[in-house]
C-alpha cells in the first residue's frame, strides 16, 4: 500500500524518492522496473490552454490524451468562429462530465482563490474498432487494447503537467478507443482512479463514454451501481442513419440501446449524458431534433450537441450555426437540458473526434448519404 500511495496519490514513480521504503526494496524496485511508465513524445498547447499530449508506452505504441481547463465564457474569446451574441447557448467542453450539482473547489488564500478545474480526456485503446464515420480515432483500425496501468498512467502524466492554478477535477474516458470494448482494463482503471488511497477521484467525476455496447452498459451498471457517470454517443435518432454513421448500431440497434439506458441504475439527481455530433445535411434537421426528443422521452438525460470538428480522413462537415441553434431550440422546447459543446483545442487537433494515431495516413472515407455505403 505504501508503494501504491507513492505512485497514485503523490505521483512519484522513482523508487529512489520513496523515502519511507527500505533501501534494499528501493534498489530492487529500480532494478525490476516499478511501473509501466509513459513518456511524452510531444505536447501541443492550444490558444485556449487546452493541451494535447502524445504519450508513448513501453512497446512504442502511442495514444493521445488531452487536458482541458474549464475557462469562463467571455465574449469574443472563443477559439472557434461562433457569434458572440450566442455565447449564452454554449457550455464548456467538460460539460459531459460535470455533475448536475457541480461547484468549483476552493483553494488557498483562505478560500478566496478558486482553482481552475481541469478535465482530462483519456484513451483506452491504441486505435479503435468501431469505425464511426465522423471520428479520426478509428480510421486506422484497432491496434491493441491498453492495460489498466497504461490507462491510469495517462492521468499521472497529465497531473504532473498541470499549471499552478489548475486542479484535476474530472476524468472522461472519451479519448482514443471504445472503453467498453476493453471492459476489464477500463473497469480496473476506474477502481484505481477512485481508490481512496490513490488519485481518489469521486466516482461522480469520472465519465465513461460508449458508442453503445449494450451488454457492457449493463455490466458497468452492475459492477459500479450507476455511480460512474455514463455518456452515450447517439448521433442519430433512427437506425438507418445511425448504422451509416456508427456501424455498431447494426449489432445493437436503438431499441436495445434505449432499453439498456432505461435499465441503467442511477443515483438520485444523476443523469445520463447524450452526445450528439451534428453533421451537415445528415442528422442536423429540426425533424431529426424532434425525433431525438421522442426517442429519449422519459429518460433522465442531458444532451450535448457537438458541431462536427474537422477530420482529415472524412468528407463530413459541420452544419451552419443557424442549424445548430435550431436543433438546440427544438430540444429545449421539448423540455430537455441541451448544451452546445464549445470547441476546445481544435487548433491543435485535440477537439472531440480529432484524436488519431500518430504517423497514420488513412484513406479518406466518403459518406454518401442515405441509401449508400461509406467508402474510400
Amino acid at each position: 500500500m505504501q508503494i501504491f500511495r507513492w505512485i497514485h496519490a503523490r505521483g512519484v514513480v522513482d523508487p529512489a524518492l520513496m523515502t519511507d521504503l527500505p533501501a534494499a526494496l528501493r534498489a530492487k524496485l529500480a532494478e525490476d522496473g516499478l511501473t509501466e511508465q509513459l513518456t511524452v513524445s510531444f505536447e501541443r498547447a492550444a490558444a485556449d490552454r487546452t493541451r494535447k499530449l502524445l504519450v508513448r508506452m513501453t512497446d512504442g505504441a502511442e495514444v493521445e490524451t488531452v487536458l482541458i481547463p474549464r475557462l469562463p465564457a467571455k465574449k469574443g474569446e472563443l477559439p472557434s468562429p461562433v457569434p458572440p451574441e450566442s455565447m449564452d447557448d454554449l457550455e464548456d467542453a467538460d460539460a459531459a462530465s460535470a455533475p448536475d450539482d457541480d461547484d468549483d473547489d476552493e483553494r488557498g488564500d483562505g478560500g478566496k482563490t478558486k482553482a481552475l478545474p481541469v478535465t482530462q480526456c483519456i484513451s483506452t485503446q491504441v486505435g479503435c474498432a468501431m469505425g464511426c464515420s465522423f471520428c479520426a480515432s478509428g480510421v486506422a483500425g484497432l491496434k491493441r487494447h491498453m492495460t489498466p496501468a497504461e490507462i491510469v498512467s495517462q492521468v499521472l502524466v497529465g497531473r504532473s503537467r498541470l499549471e499552478g492554478d489548475e486542479q484535476l477535477r474530472n476524468v472522461v474516458f472519451m479519448g482514443m478507443g471504445e472503453p467498453l470494448h476493453n471492459y476489464e482494463a477500463t473497469a480496473r482503471a476506474l477502481r484505481l482512479l477512485t481508490h481512496p488511497d490513490g488519485i481518489s477521484l469521486s466516482s461522480r467525476r469520472v465519465t465513461v463514454s460508449t458508442s453503445g455496447l449494450v451488454p457492457e452498459i449493463a455490466r458497468l451498471g452492475e459492477d459500479f451501481g450507476g455511480k460512474v457517470a455514463l455518456a452515450i454517443s447517439l448521433h442519430a435518432p433512427d437506425d438507418d442513419t445511425r448504422s451509416r454513421l456508427m456501424p455498431i448500431n447494426r449489432k445493437y440497434p436503438l431499441r436495445e440501446l434505449m432499453a439498456a439506458l432505461r435499465a441503467y441504475p442511477l443515483p438520485p439527481r444523476r443523469r445520463i449524458t447524450i452526445e450528439y455530433t451534428l453533421v451537415s445535411e445528415h442528422n442536423d434537421s429540426v425533424a431529426e431534433a424532434r425525433a431525438v426528443a421522442t426517442l429519449l422521452r422519459g429518460l433522465p438525460v442531458k444532451i450535448n450537441l457537438i458541431p462536427m470538428n474537422p477530420v482529415e480522413a472524412s468528407t463530413l462537415r459541420s452544419p451552419s450555426w443557424e442549424r445548430v441553434l435550431a436543433f438546440q431550440r427544438t430540444l429545449c422546447d421539448a423540455g430537455y437540458s441541451c448544451f452546445i459543446r464549445r470547441r476546445r483545442g481544435d487548433d491543435v487537433s485535440a477537439a472531440c473526434g480529432q484524436l488519431a494515431l500518430a504517423g497514420e495516413k488513412p484513406k479518406v472515407r466518403v459518406y454518401r448519404g442515405p441509401g449508400a455505403k461509406a467508402g474510400t
